[in-house]
């Protein structure tokens, strides 16, 4: 019986092509991505809603199939967990993004500045843009990343002198497995995304890595320093960027 399950087990999970394992979830193809590490005592599995992929993460002794097989026994789980992210955002004229945690309409009109200009009203938040219509949502985009850079620069510097350390070169990306990070050359790393969420959530994030500088690493001494230099509710952050990180992930990208 054992020897039956693996046979149809290799026959479901395996790639023709000679890639990575594929496993049917509900009819699509979703990818296995297994990574051993000499740290790792059990396998760990995380199914990516945005990259519709799984993640597993092995002892590096552990045969592949003992993972493939654990991937089987958690397709219901996993077939859930792909499907809890939230429809993808556009960034176009007449939908509604984020920006510092409140909604923003997009506003086009062709005879608007080209350059997004932000207005708040009885009727909202909106982003006002013109020039080409389908050019508007690029714009926006350019926005958002330029204000993310300024905002998260303010934030980056106003740390540092709370920590008493020099301002690092801040690189900023679209990352999706973390909202930041201080590598050991001084570079910290921030997603340009964290502009659409609350101010509180994003400076958590820049806080935590500043707090890096000094222990590279999460332990009871890390966090008394974060909380130390940081005015918010730590998790509090920690909760919102879990609740709604997804949807984050997912403004101006196709979900497939």
């Amino acid at each position: 019986m054992l020897d039956l399950l693996k046979t149809i087990l290799s026959s479901s999970l395996s790639d023709p092509r000679g890639g990575d394992p594929l496993i049917d979830i509900e009819g699509q193809q979703v990818p296995i991505r297994i990574r051993r590490s000499a740290q790792a005592r059990r396998i760990s599995l995380r199914a990516d809603a945005v990259r519709r992929e799984i993640r597993i993460t092995m002892p590096v002794y552990a045969p592949t199939q003992t993972a493939l097989e654990f991937v089987e026994a958690k397709k219901q789980w996993i077939a859930a967990r792909l499907e809890s992210a939230p429809a993808a955002a556009p960034i176009a004229p007449g939908s509604t993004i984020a920006f510092e945690g409140e909604p923003h309409r997009i506003d086009w009109s062709a005879d608007a500045p080209r350059r997004v200009e932000r207005h708040i009203g009885n009727d909202g938040a909106a982003l006002r843009v013109g020039g080409p219509e389908d050019m508007a949502g690029a714009r926006v985009l350019r926005w958002l990343k330029e204000e993310a850079r300024r905002t998260m620069t303010d934030d980056l510097a106003e740390y540092c002198a709370k920590a008493g350390e020099a301002p690092p070169r801040l690189s900023l990306g679209d990352q999706r497995s973390r909202w930041g990070s201080c590598s050991s050359r001084g570079t910290i790393s921030m997603s340009w995304r964290l502009i659409m969420a609350p101010a509180s959530v994003r400076r958590s994030v820049i806080a935590h890595e500043v707090a890096h500088m000094r222990h590279m690493d999460h332990s009871p001494a890390f966090y008394q320093w974060f909380e130390e230099i940081f005015e918010g509710d730590r998790k509090a952050a920690d909760r919102w960027l879990k609740m709604h990180g997804a949807a984050l992930q997912l403004v101006g990208r196709s979900r497939h």
